[in-house]
């Protein structure tokens, strides 16, 4: 800023004018500003580039107010007579010039309207006017317009007059100077303008007259995008195509001016065209998916990840700011809004939150309007072992049937880790004796039986499961686990004997106690509550036994001399249980005898006829009773109790047996009436 016209607070940075911009007299103004940190000053700088937007203060302005141009009769209709030029300073619309005729006495002229070239609209001849005044209007396209006017005279020759012009010394021209530029060789454009816009306006002067001052204009190098036109009359340069300052920022053309003299002589003008940055683009992040991970449990402040953007602008319109947009878990987060560095702003815990998903990470330029993008950050926190695995209870009660296959599963216990991978990991195992009946699998949890069970050997099982992670730091969890074996019928009743003998004396009563039997069942419950019953053995129903106590007693009296004993007496011991088992065993009773029958003679009366020559101690005859009792009651014993008072006979007490003892004399006695009893 050589010349002041600017200045810039020092402590926020506001630039401001000092003097009056002319966007004629400079366009473009770039200022470098430093800017400076600390006691022991940090310097750094960057360039702002100030485009002077041109206004429409200046009006298009003719090399001369009149001029005078000499027409013919013989020039046909179409001929161009004139071409009349203005410039004017500005630059664009305001810039761009449109010729009128404002005021004419005939309507032999027109005027084209870009090129200011004058033509001949029909043939003119002098007699009838001489002279022609035209009034040229220069207009520019600004808001609001400015105009100049050129006063043209155009004199009609006669073959008078060209007679009399023969005697006039005429000094012709020759082409002897070439074309010199005059306008600047470096031009600034915003790259946003619009197709057509004007973006320099070249002017070469030639001092040559007619033809040879005649100057056209020519791109030769530096356009091969056909990215400008040039009007080679007017030496208008404007845009052919929209223009991109991130393809291309400057373009140098080569610029030929030719007059039309014979031969033509030119010069050339290399045309510097700088494209000023719009903010037409937009950050782009590097990746639109921030993937990464960081360790729970760790101190606020530790780095996370770095994210980046481009942005293909210049200047403040590429410098970028970074930040986290609000979303779940943001907060947790915080970003270096120069850097795009992530760090945590808190202790992050996996078990509460494992993945944050933040849509997104923003990042926006310094340009005006501001653009911005956004990109996704996947953040996983990794886990660290800082939980102990836990039983969903500190005591399991369950009961399970002794009839279990060795192998089945009775529990699965489930202990949560919420750790993640290897550090939720459970393993599985039991502290306790299980006296080899229950094991538990390391991985699952699940508790089956090693062996058979047998409640009546052992109905209850305590001992404890422990879970623990691959942690040697934090404590183990531990559950009670206190099994009952239930029941099942797998025991028949057994009676204390198989074989059971007992007596009764014949004669009782109905209802007689003959002997108790026991069974015993281990089983329990129904399984184990015996009933007596009396299989086979009874058919006459002579006994009866009590289902409950086993008590055998008779039903009907018993008659020894009927039946003296029962031998095949089957009992049974049944339990509850479903299917119900049972066993049986065998009673020998036996019914004792009861003196309760007299003895019998063989026939009520004996006739013995003997001679009375027999010899003393002749067997005479033999008495015989019988006793239906048994045992001593059945022993008999024989005496004779009357008709013996003199002795000739002797009985034999145990054998019944009567033999002669005293000679016998019929003339004594012929008839002996012996009574003998039988005890």
């Amino acid at each position: 800023d050589p010349h002041g016209k600017f200045s810039i607070s020092p402590q926020f940075g506001i630039i401001r004018t000092k003097k009056p911009l002319d966007h004629e007299a400079q366009s473009v103004v770039v200022l470098t500003v430093q800017s400076q940190l600390g006691n022991s000053p940090v310097y750094s700088s960057t360039q702002v580039n100030i485009s002077v937007i041109d206004i429409n203060d200046n009006p298009p302005v003719f090399p001369t107010k009149s001029d005078k141009v000499t027409i013919s009769h013989t020039q046909p209709p179409g001929t161009a007579v004139y071409i009349a030029h203005a410039e004017d300073k500005d630059s664009g619309l305001n810039g761009a010039i449109k010729y009128s005729i404002a005021s004419k006495q005939s309507d032999a002229f027109s005027i084209d309207p870009s090129l200011g070239v004058v033509n001949l609209t029909r043939t003119v001849f002098a007699e009838k006017q001489q002279e022609y005044t035209l009034h040229i209007a220069a207009e520019d396209c600004g808001t609001p317009p400015l105009t100049s006017l050129l006063m043209l005279t155009a004199i009609n020759l006669t073959d008078h007059r060209l007679a009399s012009l023969a005697v006039k010394i005429v000094i012709v021209d020759v082409n002897d100077n070439s074309p010199s530029f005059v306008s600047s060789p470096l031009s600034y454009v915003m790259e946003n303008v619009e197709v057509g816009f004007l973006v320099h306006h070249i002017i070469a002067k030639d001092p040559d007259e007619g033809r040879n001052g005649q100057v056209t204009y020519h791109i030769l190098s530096g356009n091969e995008n056909k990215a400008f036109v040039l009007d080679k009359i007017t030496g208008l340069l404007t845009t052919a195509q929209f223009l991109d300052r991130e393809v291309q920022e400057c373009y140098s053309l080569t610029v030929i001016a030719l007059d039309d003299g014979n031969p033509a002589l030119s010069a050339t003008q290399v045309l510097t065209i700088t494209v000023l940055d719009v903010n037409d683009e937009t950050p782009v992040f590097l990746k639109q998916l921030y993937e990464t991970a960081v360790h729970e449990n760790q101190d606020p402040g530790e780095f996370v990840v770095r994210v980046e953007a481009v942005d293909r602008d210049a200047g403040l319109n590429s410098l970028l700011l970074y930040e986290i947009l609000p979303g779940a878990g943001y907060e947790k987060f915080k970003m270096n809004s120069d850097s795009g560095e992530l760090v945590t702003a808190a202790s992050l815990d996996r078990e509460t939150q494992e993945v944050f998903s933040i849509k997104g990470s923003s990042c926006h330029d310094l340009g005006s309007p501001s653009r911005s993008s956004t990109a996704q950050l996947h953040l996983t926190v990794l886990d660290e072992n800082d939980h102990s695995p836990l039983f969903a209870k500190t005591q399991y009660h369950i009961s399970v049937t002794e009839d279990l296959e060795e192998g089945s599963a009775i529990l699965d216990l489930s202990a949560s880790d919420e750790d993640a991978g290897l550090n939720g990991e459970v393993m599985y195992s039991l502290i306790d004796d299980t006296y080899g009946a229950f094991a538990i699998d390391s991985v699952t949890g699940s508790i089956i039986t090693t062996k058979a069970l047998d409640r009546e050997t052992k109905s209850q099982y305590t001992f404890r499961a422990v879970a623990s992670d691959c942690s040697t730091h934090f404590p183990r969890s531990t559950t009670v686990m206190t099994v009952l074996i239930q029941d099942v019928n797998d025991n028949a009743p057994k009676f204390e004997q198989s074989y059971y003998k007992a007596s009764v004396w014949e004669g009782q009563s109905p209802k007689t106690d003959i002997i108790q039997v026991f069974a015993t069942d281990l089983d329990s419950g129904l399984n184990g509550e015996t009933e007596y019953s009396i299989l086979s053995g009874n058919e006459n129903a002579t006994f009866l036994i009590d289902s409950a106590r086993g008590i055998l007693t008779t039903n009907t009296g018993l008659d020894y001399e009927n039946t003296s004993s029962y031998r095949f007496l089957v009992l049974l011991a049944s339990d509850r249980g479903t299917p119900s088992l049972n066993s049986t065993a065998t009673v020998l009773i036996t019914v004792l005898d009861v003196n309760d029958n007299p003895p019998v003679f063989s026939s009520p009366e004996y006739h013995v006829h003997v001679k009375e020559s027999i010899p003393i101690g002749s067997h005479i005859t033999e008495v015989s009773a019988k006793d239906c009792d048994a045992g001593a009651n059945a022993e008999i014993t024989y005496a004779i109790i009357s008709g013996n008072e003199r002795g000739h006979f002797r009985l034999d007490g145990t054998t019944g047996s009567v033999n002669l003892v005293k000679t016998l004399d019929y003339e004594d006695t012929m008839k002996f009436t012996l009574v003998i009893q039988a005890t």
